[in-house]
């Protein structure tokens, strides 16, 4: 195939792509651009959450847990404490509850507490989907129509995003003349190409790799069957993170915490999980004594002082002992680093800033190329209209 008839063709898929899906993109990118900033963004609008007054975080765990219990303890979902987050410095302690009583199938309804890390004292209480962060973040994620595959249609609407950055730069790429002349501002006398061309170069494999990832996220049962046929992947615990919070616990979660720091005495904790109820458990014996086999186990991340890398210490409920310290596989390490490049954390501020502007950028191609797409159609008219008016009357 010529190259004018191929740069034809790819100018028609780049072209249709972007105005059928542009109404898809738009929002998905601009939301997915804010996230980036998704805790400064909210401390703008709820400065009271994050008013500490200090860094050091002072009580036990079993504290945090009382206080956030009893800030939930008059909901009518009768909400849950799962766990406990431990904060970077400067930021408020968070306590995430879950409504006990949700439908299978159904999104359970989310808490969360802030709490000051010195004293305890709850900042606030946030009920995550009818936050502006919590609907960001599910817009993005399923354009909040889960019930409708709306997971999938975020993950094809990455593809096409894909497909426009590729299609991008071949189409950017000067016909006549080196790499050089396409870095060219005033490719065009027309405001609008030079600017579509210019950011979208820029532009074009930083969206090509977020648009990617997106897509492995958007996809999630499929993507970790893909990476397991690469890489080793830790199993998925028992129970899950969805299953019921036991009821009863032999351990506080002060004992839970101190048994997993003295199995990983170089590292500070990170958030700790009440144990799940597993499928099964309470199950007894033959003879009617103690159940049989492991307990429910509390959930321990801890992120090593020398490296800052993340391992798991699971805490036996019954048995009171921390079994061997679950370290990240290599597919493991992959599938969050896929995650950290798509929302632009764990990789420095510039990362930071490249990925938010792969949300802002998107709209500016939708305008410019619809623009660009109408002037392109208002010449042909003309065009057609003035060679009518020179064809020789029969």
């Amino acid at each position: 195939m010529r190259m004018a008839p191929l740069r034809r063709l790819w100018l028609n898929i780049h072209l249709w792509i972007g105005v059928s899906l542009a109404v898809l993109l738009i929002p998905i990118s601009i939301s997915g651009g804010l996230l980036v900033w998704h805790d400064e963004i909210d401390t703008l609008i709820n400065p009271q959450r994050y008013a500490v007054t200090g860094a050091q975080v002072a009580l036990p765990p079993s504290a945090y847990l009382a206080k956030a219990a009893e800030a939930v303890a008059k909901d009518p979902a009768d909400l849950r404490v799962t766990g406990v987050r431990y904060p970077d410095e400067g930021w408020p302690v968070r306590v995430v509850t879950r409504a006990a009583n949700s439908q299978p199938g159904v999104r359970p309804r989310f808490v969360t507490v802030f709490l000051d890390p010195p004293t305890g004292n709850v900042l606030d209480v946030m009920e995550f989907g009818s936050s502006f962060i919590g609907f960001l973040h599910v817009f993005h994620e399923n354009l909040t129509i889960p019930q409708y595959s709306g997971r999938q249609i975020v993950g094809w609407a990455g593809v096409g995003m894909l497909v426009l950055s590729l299609t991008g730069i071949w189409l950017w790429w000067p016909r006549n003349g080196g790499f050089l002349r396409g870095l060219r501002w005033m490719r065009s006398p027309r405001f609008t190409f030079n600017l579509h061309n210019m950011l979208g170069f820029w532009i074009s494999i930083p969206l090509a790799v977020v648009s990617l990832t997106g897509i492995y996220l958007s996809f999630p049962q499929t993507a970790r069957d893909l990476m397991s046929s690469v890489a080793i992947v830790t199993p998925n615990a028992r129970g899950g993170f969805n299953g019921d919070v036991a009821r009863q616990t032999a351990l506080t979660a002060d004992q839970a915490l101190e048994i997993a720091r003295k199995a990983e005495p170089n590292a500070n904790p990170v958030v700790l999980f009440l144990p799940v109820q597993q499928r099964g458990e309470g199950a007894r014996g033959a003879e009617g004594g103690r159940p049989q086999g492991p307990g429910p186990s509390w959930r321990v991340q801890l992120s090593r002082i020398d490296s800052g890398d993340t391992d798991t210490v699971m805490v036996d409920d019954r048995a009171g002992r921390a079994a061997p310290t679950i370290v990240p596989q290599s597919g493991d390490r992959a599938a969050s680093w896929i995650r950290w490049i798509h929302e632009g954390s764990h990789s420095g501020p510039v990362w930071m800033v490249i990925v938010f502007l792969t949300g802002v950028f998107p709209t500016i191609f939708a305008i410019t190329g619809i623009i660009m797409w109408l002037r392109k159609r208002a010449d042909r008219k003309s065009i057609k209209a003035g060679a009518a008016q020179l064809r020789p009357a029969e």
